[in-house]
C-alpha cells in the first residue's frame, strides 16, 4: 500500500497535481490537506473511477493541528506545493518571506507525524525552501538526506520541450532529454544541452539562438506569468513535473532499478557522489540539483560525472549558479536559525 499526502492540495498546483496522482497506478491512497477547500477537492476527485482512495483534511481553526496530523498519518510520500504564487515582476526570491513561514510550519508537522516519509518540495524558492525543511528536520533529530528532494523537474521538461521546437521532425520529447543542473531559479538553472540526446540540434544553432534557448529555460516561469497577465504562474506544467518526479520516486521505492531523475538534494556523505560534487564546487554549497539515482531508500547516488562533461559556456554558467546558490541556501538556513533564536 502506498499513501501520498499533498500539502497545499487546493491551490493552483495542488489541484492538477492531485488529479494526476489520483490516476496513478502506483498509488493506493491519496491524502489532501489545505487550509481551505481540501474537502471539496477530495470529494470531486473521489468521483473519478480509479483505484486510488482520496481523503481531504482542513483545519477547523488556526490552532487546529489535528487535521494535518491525520492527513500525514502513515504516509509514504509527502509532496509540498503549498505557498503563494509569483506575480508580475516578482522573482522566486521575492516569495521567500511569504512562503518560508508556511514551509517551516508544514515541515514541523511532517517531522512530528511522518518523520520517515519521503518529502518532495515544490514550493518556491526551492533553493531556499529545501534548506528550511532540512534545518527543521534537524532540529527534531529526524533529518534523512536521502529522503528530501527539491523538485526541479519543470526545468528539464522545459529544456526538452524548447529544444524540440527547433526540429519538428522529432516524434517525442523523450528523444531529446536534457539534464538541467544547479538550482531552480533564474541563473542557478543550467541546462546541459551539450551532452543531451538532442545535442545535434543544439549544435546546429547560432550563438544567438543558443543563448536565447538557455535564457528561455532559465526564465520560462516569467513567460507563463506574462502570458497569464499576472493572474497566475506555471501551475499546470509544474503539476505535471511534480507528478512525473513523484511517480519516478515511487517506482524506485517499489524496487524498479535504474531510475534516474534530476533533483535538488543535500550533499551528505551518506550519498555516494556528494564528496566529489563538493570538491568540484569548491565546497561552496551543501545542496545542488544533479541527476540522482533513486532506490528503495531514496537517493542512492549522485551522478556527478556530468560535471566533467560540460562545455566551456556551461562551465561558466555553472560557476555563476554555484555562487548564487550559496546565497540562496544561506538564506533558508538563516531563516530557521532566526526563528529558533526567537523561541
Amino acid at each position: 500500500m502506498t499513501k501520498v499526502t499533498v500539502l497545499g492540495a487546493a491551490g493552483g498546483i495542488g489541484q492538477p497535481l492531485s488529479l494526476l496522482l489520483k490516476l496513478s497506478p502506483y498509488i493506493d491512497e491519496l491524502s489532501l490537506y489545505d487550509i481551505r477547500l481540501a474537502h471539496g477537492v477530495a470529494t470531486d476527485l473521489s468521483h473519478i473511477n480509479s483505484k486510488v482512495k482520496v481523503s481531504g483534511f482542513e483545519p477547523s481553526s488556526k490552532e487546529d493541528q489535528t487535521s494535518i496530523q491525520k492527513a500525514l498519518q502513515g504516509t509514504d510520500v509527502v509532496i509540498i506545493p503549498a505557498g503563494v504564487p509569483r506575480k508580475p515582476g516578482m522573482t522566486r526570491d521575492d516569495l521567500f518571506n511569504i512562503n518560508a513561514g508556511i514551509i517551516k510550519s508544514l515541515a514541523t508537522a511532517i517531522a512530528q507525524t511522518a518523520p520517515k516519509a519521503f518529502v518532495l518540495v515544490i514550493s518556491n524558492p526551492v533553493n531556499s525552501t529545501v534548506p528550511i525543511v532540512a534545518e527543521t528536520f534537524k532540529s527534531f533529530g529526524v533529518f534523512d538526506p536521502k529522503r528530501l528532494f527539491g523538485v526541479t523537474t519543470l526545468d528539464i521538461v522545459r529544456a526538452n520541450t524548447f529544444l524540440k521546437e527547433y526540429d519538428s521532425s522529432l516524434s517525442g520529447i523523450e528523444n531529446v532529454r536534457v539534464e538541467v543542473i544547479g538550482g531552480h531559479s533564474g541563473e542557478t538553472i543550467v541546462p546541459v544541452f551539450s551532452t543531451s540526446e538532442g545535442k545535434h540540434i543544439f549544435n546546429r544553432l547560432s550563438k544567438q539562438q543558443k543563448d536565447a534557448l538557455v535564457n528561455r529555460v532559465q526564465f520560462g516561469g516569467d513567460e507563463v506569468v506574462k502570458a497569464k497577465n499576472g493572474a497566475g504562474s506555471a501551475t499546470l506544467s509544474m503539476a505535471y513535473s511534480g507528478y512525473k518526479f513523484a511517480e519516478a520516486l515511487i517506482k524506485a521505492i517499489k524496487g524498479e532499478r535504474n531510475v534516474i531523475e534530476d533533483s535538488f538534494v543535500y550533499l551528505d556523505a551518506s550519498i555516494p557522489g556528494s564528496k566529489q560534487v563538493k570538491q568540484k564546487t569548491g565546497n561552496k554549497v551543501e545542496y545542488i540539483s544533479l541527476p540522482i539515482r533513486l532506490g528503495p531508500q531514496g537517493a542512492e547516488a549522485i551522478e556527478y560525472q556530468i560535471l566533467d562533461q560540460l562545455d566551456s559556456n556551461e562551465v561558466k554558467l555553472f560557476e555563476i549558479a554555484v555562487n548564487t546558490l550559496e546565497k540562496n541556501i544561506a538564506k533558508g538556513v538563516a531563516f530557521v536559525n532566526k526563528v529558533k533564536a526567537k523561541l
